[in-house]
C-alpha cells in the first residue's frame, strides 16, 4: 500500500469528501455514496471499508464480499432509475483507496456509447431531491 490512510479522502470521512458525495449506506465490507453531481441521474459509488488501494490486495472472501455489494447497489441502481445500462468505472492512480464509481447510462443522454466525465458540474440537485434519491437506494438494498 502507497498511500496514508491520513490524507485518504475515504478515511478522513471530512467535509471534502461530504461536499462530493452523500453517504447512503454501510454495506457489508463497503459504503454507499450517491454523488451530488448528478450528470448520471442514479450515480453512485461504493468505497471499501478499510484503506486498502488495490483489488487485488484483498482475500478471496473480502473481495467477493466487496462485488457483492457492488453488484447490490447497481441492483438497486436499476431498480430505482432504469438506466439502459451502468458503466463501471475503478481508478486509484490519483486516490489509492478501493472504490467503484458506478454511472447510469441512458440511451440518448449524457456521453451514451462513450465514457462518462469524472465531474462535468452541471446538474446538481436540492437536498430534498438527494434524500428521495437516497431513500428510495436503501428500500432496495
Amino acid at each position: 500500500m502507497k498511500s496514508d490512510p491520513k490524507s485518504c479522502l475515504y478515511c478522513q470521512n471530512n467535509e471534502t469528501l461530504h461536499s462530493l458525495m452523500i453517504e447512503v449506506a454501510q454495506l457489508s465490507v463497503s459504503r454507499m455514496f450517491i454523488f451530488r453531481e448528478q450528470t448520471y441521474r442514479g450515480r453512485c459509488l461504493v468505497a471499501y471499508k478499510d484503506h486498502v488501494d488495490d483489488l487485488n490486495l484483498l482475500s478471496d472472501a473480502d473481495r467477493n464480499a466487496f462485488m457483492s455489494d457492488v453488484a447490490k447497489v447497481t441492483r438497486a441502481m436499476q431498480a430505482v432509475f432504469h438506466p439502459d445500462k451502468i458503466n463501471y468505472g475503478a481508478y486509484s492512480d490519483t486516490l489509492e483507496h478501493l472504490h467503484f464509481h458506478l454511472i447510469p447510462k441512458y440511451e440518448g443522454g449524457p456521453d451514451w456509447g462513450g465514457v462518462f466525465q469524472m465531474n462535468p458540474r452541471q446538474v446538481y440537485l436540492t437536498d430534498a431531491e438527494y434524500q428521495e434519491m437516497a431513500e428510495q437506494l436503501k428500500a432496495q438494498l
